[in-house]
C-alpha cells in the first residue's frame, strides 16, 4: 500500500520557493539535496529547540501531542480529543484537511477560539521591526514566516471551520534581558538529536528563569487575513488565489507530479538540488534549466552568471533579457565602471567573466598601488581573527537575544626582519560563561599599543563595535580603558560619516586584495578559504617555503607540531591547507558546517566553529571531549591568520 502523501508546512514553505522543488525533495534517492537533514546539526543552526522548550514553559499546562510525526492518524485524534475540552494548550496539535497536513507548534483554546502561536529562533525588535515593508508589501525576510503561518491557519480552518482562529508569532525579542545566568544551559539537547523528543528542559516553571521571557507574542491575524484575501502575494510568478496556490501544490504532491519550475536568477544560484562534482545523482537544478530552455548538456554546462561575484544585477537582466550565459552579456547592457585608484567591482566581474571564456588562469595586480599600501603599513604587523557566536537566548543575565559572543582569536605577528610568530591565542568555551570582556583584556594585551593590525572581512569590526556596546552597559572596573582600545583599532560608521575611525584602525586585508589582485582560479570567491589555496598554487615563494616543516622555516606555531608541513600536494596538485586540517566533527566536514551555517542570521562566521561552540554549551560532554573540541578549535583558528600571513608575504613577492 503507498503511503499517503500530505503538503506539511516545510513543503509548501520548498514549493514557495519553487514548486519543482516538491519532485526532487520526494526523491531523495534520484535528487542530489546539499541541504543537511541531520536533526542535530539543523537544532544548532538555528536554535529552534531552544526556543520552543522556551515558549512551552508560558504555558505550564500544555499538552504535547505524543504521536512520532509520520504517525498522522495518531496525532490528529489525539488532537480532537484535547479539542473537545472547553479550554486547553496543546503542543505540536496535528491538523488535516484532504491532502494538507500541519503540526501547530502551540494552539490555545479558549471556548471557540483559537490562538495558532507559530515559535521561531528569529529576532524581533519592538523599535526598529515591522512586517510591512516601505512600499507596502511584506517585507521580504518575514514573508516565509508569514506564509507559513497563513498556511497553517488555512489547514486549521478547514478542519475545524465553527472555530474562530487568530495567529501569532512568536520570537526573540531584543528589547529584552535575560533575568538569570545561564538562560541557555537551561535548555539542552541530546546527541540523539530529536530535538522533539530528546530536548533536556532544566527549568519547570518561568519563576525559576526570573519571572519573565525573552519571547515576544506578535499579532499576525490581519496580515494573515490579508495573504487570504490576495492582497500579499508570495511571488509574481505564483498566480491565483492564496487556497489555489496549495491546491496546486498539494495535488501535485500527493500524486508525485513534478511541477513547472519558476526560474529566478537568486534561487536558482543557490538551490539545494544542484549536483556538486563527483555525485552520483541527478540534478534538479540542471532539469529545471534544461526543460525550460530546451537546452543541450554542453549548454547548460556552459559558465553562467551565476558564479561572478557580487552581480547584483544578474536578477534585473535575467528578467529583463532572460540572460543567464556569461557569453551573452554586453558592455552594453552591463557598462565597465573604472576606478582609477583600484579595482572597481564591475573591473573585477568583468575580468573574471573574460579569464573565464578566455580560459586563461593568469592574474591580475595593480602592482605601483599595492605597494603604496604595504609601504603605508608599520611593524609589527599584526594579523587576527575571531570566532564568535549569536545565539537566541543569551547565555548571561541582563544579555539579549542574538548579542555578540567572542569565544576565541588567533593572533599571527611578523617583524620587521621578518620573523613570523603565531604570538597569541584565546579561548574560552567554558558552558555558561560570558568570555567577551576577558576576550577583549586578552586582545588589548597581544595587540600591544604599535603596529599595523590586519583583519579579513569586517567581522572583527562589527564584533568589536558590539562588545563597545556591552562594555558601555556594563559595570566593568576597567571598561573605559577598554572602549577606549576598541576605539582605536576600529572604525564605527554614523549616519552622516563616521563616529571614530581608530588610530590603529584595522586594516582589511580582504579589501586589499579586491582593491589590487584578481586571481581567476578562485572563481569570483574573495574567502580566505579559496584565496590561499589559489595563491599556494602558483606562488613560487610559498611553495618554497611552506613546502618544508615548519620548523625549518623559522614559523613558531602553538598548536601544530614542528615538523607539519603547510603545502603538500596530491595527484591533482597542491592540497588546500583547509582540506588537510581534521574534522571538527566526524559525521559532518568543515565544508559542509560552513554551508550550513552561511545564511544564518547575523552571521559572518565560520560554521564550523559555531557548531563546535554551541555542540559544547548545549550537549552533556565529558572534559576529554570538550579539551578535543577546544584544540579543534584552536588549529582552525591558527590557520585562518596564518593564511593572512601568506598572503601578506604573497604581496610582496609579486610587487616585487
Amino acid at each position: 500500500m503507498t503511503k499517503k502523501r500530505y503538503l506539511t508546512k516545510s513543503k509548501f514553505k520548498l514549493a514557495l520557493d519553487c514548486p519543482s522543488k516538491l519532485y526532487y525533495a520526494a526523491h531523495p534517492d534520484l535528487y542530489e539535496n546539499t541541504r543537511s537533514d541531520d536533526p542535530f546539526l539543523l537544532a544548532l543552526a538555528d536554535g529552534g529547540f531552544q526556543v520552543e522548550e522556551l515558549a512551552r514553559l508560558e504555558y505550564p499546562d500544555g499538552i504535547l501531542i505524543q504521536a512520532e510525526h509520520w504517525q498522522y492518524d495518531e496525532a490528529v485524534e489525539q488532537t480532537l480529543e484535547l479539542l473537545k475540552r472547553e479550554q486547553v494548550v496543546i503542543f505540536e496539535g496535528a491538523f488535516r484537511f484532504e491532502h494538507l497536513f500541519i503540526r501547530a507548534d502551540v494552539v490555545v483554546k479558549n471556548g471557540n477560539h483559537l490562538q495558532l502561536i507559530e515559535v521561531k529562533a528569529k529576532s524581533y525588535d519592538t523599535v526598529t521591526t515591522t512586517f510591512i515593508g516601505a512600499r507596502g508589501g511584506l517585507d521580504g525576510k518575514w514573508k516565509p514566516y508569514l506564509f507559513d503561518v497563513a498556511f497553517q491557519q488555512y489547514v486549521i480552518q478547514k478542519m475545524c471551520p465553527t472555530y474562530f482562529v487568530s495567529s501569532f508569532l512568536m520570537l526573540a525579542d531584543k528589547s529584552k534581558q535575560a533575568k538569570i545566568n545561564q538562560l541557555n544551559q537551561c535548555f539542552r539537547i541530546s546527541k540523539a538529536g530529536d530535538k522533539r523528543k530528546d530536548t533536556i528542559r532544566l527549568v519547570s516553571n518561568l519563576e525559576e528563569i526570573g519571572g519573565e521571557s525573552i519571547l515576544s507574542k506578535m499579532d499576525v491575524s490581519e496580515i494573515v487575513s490579508d495573504i487570504h484575501l490576495g492582497k500579499f502575494k508570495y511571488s509574481e510568478k505564483l498566480n491565483g488565489e492564496f487556497h489555489e496556490i496549495i491546491q496546486r501544490f498539494a495535488d501535485a504532491y500527493s500524486s508525485d507530479t513534478k511541477m513547472k519550475p519558476q526560474l529566478a536568477f537568486s534561487k536558482c544560484k543557490t538551490c539545494e538540488f544542484n549536483c556538486k562534482n563527483g555525485s552520483v545523482k541527478q540534478s534538479g537544478a540542471k532539469e529545471c534549466w534544461t526543460s525550460t530552455f530546451h537546452w543541450t548538456d554542453e549548454e547548460f554546462n556552459r559558465p553562467k552568471l551565476f558564479d561572478v561575484w557580487n552581480f547584483k544585477s544578474g536578477s534585473k537582466l535575467f528578467n529583463e533579457y532572460q540572460l543567464i550565459h556569461m557569453n551573452e552579456l554586453t558592455k552594453e547592457l552591463y557598462p565597465l565602471k573604472m576606478d582609477p585608484n583600484r579595482l572597481s567591482a564591475s573591473e573585477r566581474q568583468w575580468l573574471q567573466i573574460e579569464k573565464v571564456l578566455e580560459n586563461d588562469d593568469s592574474i591580475y595586480v595593480m602592482k605601483d598601488e599595492l605597494k603604496r599600501a604595504i609601504e603605508s603599513w608599520h611593524f609589527p604587523l599584526h594579523f587576527i581573527d575571531f570566532e564568535t557566536s549569536m545565539v537566541a537566548i543569551p547565555f548571561n543575565e541582563n544579555r539579549r537575544p542574538y548579542e555578540q559572543i567572542a569565544f576565541q582569536f588567533s593572533h599571527h605577528k611578523v617583524t620587521a626582519d621578518g620573523v613570523i610568530s603565531h604570538e597569541s591565542e584565546f579561548i574560552n568555551v567554558q558552558p555558561g560563561i560570558f568570555p567577551n570582556f576577558a576576550f577583549v583584556r586578552a586582545l588589548k594585551k597581544a595587540l600591544g599599543e604599535v603596529g599595523t593590525i590586519f583583519r579579513y572581512s569586517n567581522h572583527e569590526n562589527t564584533v568589536l563595535n558590539a562588545i563597545y556596546n556591552q562594555l558601555m552597559e556594563s559595570s566593568e572596573e576597567d571598561k573605559m580603558e577598554l572602549c577606549a582600545f576598541i576605539q582605536t583599532i576600529t572604525n564605527r560608521k554614523a549616519k552622516n560619516g563616521f563616529e571614530w575611525i581608530g588610530d590603529r584602525n584595522m586594516v582589511d586585508l580582504c579589501e586589499v586584495y579586491k582593491s589590487y589582485y584578481f586571481d581567476p582560479n578562485t572563481k569570483g570567491s574573495n574567502s580566505i578559504k579559496a584565496v590561499l589555496p589559489a595563491l599556494m598554487k602558483r606562488s613560487a615563494f610559498l611553495k618554497n617555503k611552506y613546502s618544508h616543516q615548519i620548523g625549518d622555516v623559522g614559523v613558531t606555531s602553538k598548536n601544530f607540531q614542528a615538523t607539519h608541513i603547510w603545502l603538500t600536494s596530491d595527484a591533482s596538485g597542491v592540497v588546500n591547507p583547509y582540506k588537510s586540517l581534521p574534522q571538527i566533527f566526524n559525521d559532518w566536514t568543515n565544508d559542509e558546517l560552513d554551508d550550513l551555517f552561511s545564511d544564518m542570521e547575523d552571521l559572518n562566521n565560520g560554521g564550523a566553529a559555531l557548531t563546535a561552540y554551541g555542540f559544547i554549551q548545549y550537549t552533556d560532554m565529558s572534559e576529554n571531549e570538550r579539551t578535543a573540541l577546544s584544540s579543534a578549535l584552536l588549529r582552525y583558528c591558527e590557520l585562518d591568520t596564518l593564511a593572512m600571513v601568506m598572503i601578506y608575504e604573497h604581496f610582496l613577492e609579486v610587487v616585487g
